[in-house]
């Protein structure tokens, strides 16, 4: 079994609960989706070779085969964790869409597991399937809700809430959950309100992380009062709401 893999690599988490902690970066190609905002638009297809760091954090890639077992993957990841003893906090498995390669990470996640690092999962929230075969491997997941205003794309409100549904279902007290939503300046508070109330409809509990969009176009960059006004309406039916930036673009971290 193989996968198509875009790039290995050291770095600062820049987004969600755990943003500036170090992590081993797994990006995987593929996602099913074409956000407007999406930042690594690079990763949505199988690149002719993957990069892989030499030097955790150096940018020293060498170029790698794009489709690896995970047994290839492993042992590459082992190398660059043992070349930085103590310093990363955890592996994100990230994309594109990992999810999108439910049996290769059902292979994967035990052997990056006896790492002794805990498996951070990015994913867009939408296959609640391929999430419950793996789900028992995570230590962390990461889901987006994505809203129409920010993608450009079709509501996908039906995949996201059986996507919660299944986080729920396989709640597990080790395991840290959290739904982050990326909103641009032409979101609206209704639209803020409808995500906000299906995860409250499912666990008020869940944090939410609100991300404002980066970027230098009139309809892309909220104002400052956008992310006051929205956190006040999400907290209306959550426990806990973030406004937190996308930090690995202001920092310029990869």
């Amino acid at each position: 079994m193989t996968a198509p893999i875009c790039e290995l690599f050291s770095s600062l988490q820049g987004e969600g609960l755990l943003v500036g902690v170090r992590q081993l970066f797994l990006r995987f190609a593929g996602c099913n989706l074409r956000c407007d905002y999406c930042d690594t638009r690079y990763a949505w297809e199988a690149p002719e070779s993957a990069r892989v760091e030499q030097t955790p954090g150096k940018r020293d890639w060498e170029q790698a085969p794009p489709e690896m077992t995970p047994a290839e993957v492993a042992a590459r990841a082992q190398h660059l964790l043992r070349l930085a003893p103590g310093v990363h906090h955890s592996i994100s498995i990230t994309g594109g869409e990992p999810l999108l390669h439910a049996d290769f990470l059902r292979e994967l996640l035990p052997m990056l597991g006896e790492m002794g690092l805990p498996c951070y999962l990015e994913t867009n929230g939408t296959l609640a399937d391929e999430l419950a075969g793996v789900i028992a491997h995570l230590d962390f997941v990461a889901a987006d809700v994505k809203l129409p205003s920010a993608t450009l794309q079709a509501p996908l409100w039906g995949a996201h809430e059986r996507f919660l549904v299944t986080m729920a279902a396989h709640e597990d007290p080790n395991r840290r959950d959290f739904v982050k939503m990326v909103y641009v300046r032409r979101t609206k508070e209704e639209e803020i309100l409808r995500a906000a109330r299906l995860i409250a409809g499912v666990n008020p509990n869940l944090p939410l992380v609100l991300q404002p969009a980066a970027g230098d176009q009139p309809d892309i960059a909220p104002t400052p009062n956008q992310g006051l006004d929205f956190q006040a309406a999400a907290l209306r039916h959550l426990r806990e709401v973030r406004v937190i930036p996308q930090m690995h673009k202001s920092g310029g971290w990869l």
